[in-house]
């Protein structure tokens, strides 16, 4: 189960990352890419080139939890650009909604 301790944010990868990476490939984007903390109380969402895999890093406090989410149709929404931090409800549409071909322009979480 995700959970979003108090003062928490959810930073999300604007760059697509290589789905092969694992928790500690993950940690060390956070920390170069994201500038943040990856022991911190954030969970932080990473979306695979084609679009049909998230995966979400958090820090459990004695340990990290890697969770994935692949679709076997259509891509998730991407988050905004210019402010890859996203809400915990934006996080439950991304994870519960998914963009098909059918759409006629890309869907976008924005704050």
């Amino acid at each position: 189960m995700l959970s979003l301790l108090p003062g928490g944010r959810i930073p999300s990868a604007v760059e697509p990352m290589d789905g092969r990476k694992g928790i500690d490939s993950l940690a060390g984007v956070v920390r170069s890419v994201l500038h943040g903390d990856p022991l911190g109380c954030d969970l932080f969402v990473f979306k695979n080139r084609p679009g049909d895999k998230l995966k979400i890093l958090a820090w459990m406090g004695d340990g990290f939890a890697l969770y994935l989410r692949r679709l076997q149709k259509g891509i998730f929404p991407t988050a905004a650009a210019k402010d890859p931090a996203i809400t915990p409800t934006q996080l439950a549409t991304i994870l519960g909604r998914r963009r098909t071909d059918d759409d006629h322009h890309p869907a976008e979480i924005s704050p």
